[in-house]
């Protein structure tokens, strides 16, 4: 097991999809790849997943780790977001505990 699932017992692993003014222009996956925000968040906070822009406008992913630290990014996800981002919602979905991570990293989709 990496030394992120030894941070802290139980792992979580959470989907997510975010709703509001959240692509492009510094949205929470900004377009072009540059400033992911989602993902410098995800690693300044130590889990791992992936995040993508959908067509219909929200961002979407999943999101894994120690708990805490898994509760921290829902948190970050549903209030904070980068900063000319508008969050109107966040839904999660699939949480449960994993015994081990299925991510070494976390990345942006294309």
């Amino acid at each position: 097991m990496s030394a992120l699932g030894k941070a802290s017992g139980a792992l979580k692993s959470v989907d997510y999809e975010v709703f509001g003014r959240v692509q492009g222009n510094g949205g929470l996956r900004e377009a072009g790849g540059r400033g992911a925000y989602t993902e410098q968040e995800a690693k300044k906070l130590g889990v791992v997943g992936w995040v993508k822009n959908t067509s219909q406008g929200t961002v979407t992913g999943q999101v894994q780790g120690p708990e805490e630290r898994v509760n921290e990014m829902k948190s970050w996800l549903s209030k904070v977001g980068s900063p000319s981002s508008r969050i109107d919602k966040t839904n999660f979905s699939n949480e449960k505990e994993i015994s081990k991570l299925d991510f070494s990293d976390f990345n942006t989709r294309y």
